[in-house]
């Protein structure tokens, strides 16, 4: 059986989407503390809330990913998942 071997690459560029979905979800957040005229205090006091809708706009870009790549993979064969080594042999 062979190791997963996930390169640093990759993670870093896992980290950026994440951090992307952290501030895409802080801008929410500083939007609705301005459109319901909230004190500013409000950026801090609900990072709880702030990190679970990250998780939330991470879990629906990998979706999101991963869908397009399966259909891209349909029509290129040099595509991340259509590897000529990911297949099988006839």
């Amino acid at each position: 059986m062979k190791d997963i071997v996930i390169t640093g690459k990759r993670m870093r560029r896992e980290l950026f989407w994440f951090l992307g979905c952290l501030a895409a979800a802080e801008l929410f957040n500083a939007f609705a503390i301005l459109k319901f005229d909230r004190p500013w205090s409000e950026l801090l006091s609900m990072i709880g809330f702030v990190i679970v809708l990250a998780l939330e706009l991470y879990a629906m870009a990998a979706v999101i990913r991963v869908a397009l790549s399966l259909v891209l993979c349909t029509f290129r064969r040099k595509s991340y998942l259509c590897r000529p080594e990911m297949k099988k042999n006839n």
